[in-house]
């Protein structure tokens, strides 16, 4: 079992300007603006990655998938089955 501490200091939770995410350790493009979304977490949502390529998954337990850079595998957070902003959406 995985436990998380957010400590206030996520900066691009409320950023809204157009742009692309990129990977912090590499540059990877991983999310466009247009894909994120307000969400009650602390941390961003999107819907969607940029490319196919932008990120790698692996279920850490059910409903839960572990998110890495696709080009450098920097860990990037968790995708939620099912807790996007529409039914059957996912949330990364």
């Amino acid at each position: 079992m995985s436990f998380c501490s957010f400590l206030g200091g996520e900066v691009f939770k409320d950023h809204f300007q157009p742009g692309i995410y990129v990977c912090a350790k590499c540059g990877h493009e991983l999310f466009s603006s247009r894909a994120k979304y307000e969400h009650s977490s602390p941390w961003p949502a999107f819907t969607e990655t940029l490319r196919e390529d932008s990120v790698a998954k692996r279920e850490e337990r059910p409903g839960a998938l572990k998110v890495t850079c696709g080009k450098c595998g920097n860990g990037l957070g968790h995708e939620f089955l099912n807790d996007g902003p529409k039914r059957g959406q996912s949330r990364c």
